[in-house]
């Protein structure tokens, strides 16, 4: 009896042992992530001036609003619909052209994936074709956009991209190497469309002049 009792007790405390354990949370390292969505960053490590990037569609303006594009209301619905995760690659190289087809490339640049909807519209025709000041974004655009950054010979890759069309955007500076006497910031943009898991090829580049 006292043999049952004692096996009883230890099956007991076994059991206590293992459920009340608690796993802790595992947090992904995401300085090994060469992509992530713009909630996992924080807002003021990234350069969204007009000047200096080509996201002038986002958050950050100089003074003078009033001066500039007005943009359209921030079309909520489009932005519900979009999927959040996927399977989806896209890379390639960033870099600018002269003349003579010598290449400048990016290096160790910010790029982004911002989704086609008729906000971001918007900004790729008033904006980086037009070439219009636009006044201060909708902060809520931050959270649908794609980062990476290029290595030093201007290459890049997003991974786990969802379905959908984007523009991919990013910026070259250069200075001596494209005949400028300062640096300048060279912005581009293109749009990709990216389809299950797909691995899209897409060089982003342009000839400077």
């Amino acid at each position: 009896m006292i043999k049952i009792v004692t096996i009883v007790i230890a099956s007991f405390l076994a059991m206590s042992l293992f459920t009340g354990c608690v796993q802790p949370d595992v947090h992904p390292d995401r300085s090994k992530s060469s992509s992530f969505w713009g909630d996992l960053t924080n807002v003021d490590d990234v350069n969204m001036s007009d000047d200096n990037l080509t996201e002038s569609e986002m958050m950050m303006t100089e003074d003078g609003e009033e001066f500039k594009l007005e943009r359209i209301a921030f079309p909520t619905s489009e932005y519900n619909r979009l999927a959040r995760s996927g399977k989806g690659t896209v890379k390639g190289m960033i870099y600018v052209t002269d003349a003579y087809d010598r290449r400048v490339p990016g290096k160790s640049t910010r790029l982004y994936l911002n989704p086609v909807t008729s906000y971001s519209e918007q900004w790729y025709e008033e904006s980086y074709i037009g070439g219009y000041k636009m006044q201060k974004a909708d902060s809520r655009l931050f959270n649908y956009l794609r980062f990476t950054a290029s290595d030093s010979n201007g290459k890049f890759a997003f991974y786990g991209v969802p379905s959908g069309s984007y523009y991919l955007i990013g910026t070259v500076k250069c200075g001596d190497e494209c005949g400028y006497d300062s640096v300048k910031n060279i912005r581009i943009a293109t749009k990709v469309s990216v389809r299950g898991n797909q691995v899209i090829q897409q060089d982003l580049t342009r000839m400077f002049e």
